[in-house]
């Protein structure tokens, strides 16, 4: 602990540690007796490969045709010129950009144009599809 004199008062400053908002789950891999990371089902070591079996089992191959190098280049360069959602932007609140979304979706018809995108908080993003009701949404 630091002390601080003041005055000729001598005050004890208190290191605070960072206090979790919600107890740690255990990793949701059978038999792993690890903690999840913050955010996630699974501990370090699991969420790799969970995210490596995602993208070769579950998900869609379209996807990687329609998302690659040119999708990130695209929208790195949207998030450097609209840096917050749009929507809370909008309502006065500066909220930073956690998704860029396709006002019309690409399996639509939609494109990867600029008049095609906006920046959305998580939030946002998941209220939009929430009320589209085309997939199941996670908080």
């Amino acid at each position: 602990m630091g002390h601080t004199d003041l005055q000729g008062f001598s005050y004890a400053q208190k290191e605070v540690a960072r206090v979790p908002r919600k107890p740690r789950r255990g990793c949701a891999y059978p038999g792993c007796p690890m903690y999840a990371e913050e955010g996630s089902s699974y501990c370090l070591e699991h969420k790799k490969e969970m995210d490596k079996n995602y993208e070769t089992y579950s998900r869609d191959p379209s996807v990687r045709r329609k998302y690659g190098r040119a999708w990130k280049r695209i929208r790195d360069s949207y998030v450097k010129t609209h840096p917050f959602c749009e929507q809370c932007y909008a309502n006065g609140i500066l909220v930073p950009v956690d998704e860029v979304h396709h006002k019309v979706q690409i399996a639509k018809g939609g494109t990867h144009d600029r008049s095609n995108l906006m920046s959305l908080c998580r939030s946002c993003h998941n209220k939009i599809h929430a009320e589209l009701g085309d997939r199941n949404v996670r908080e």
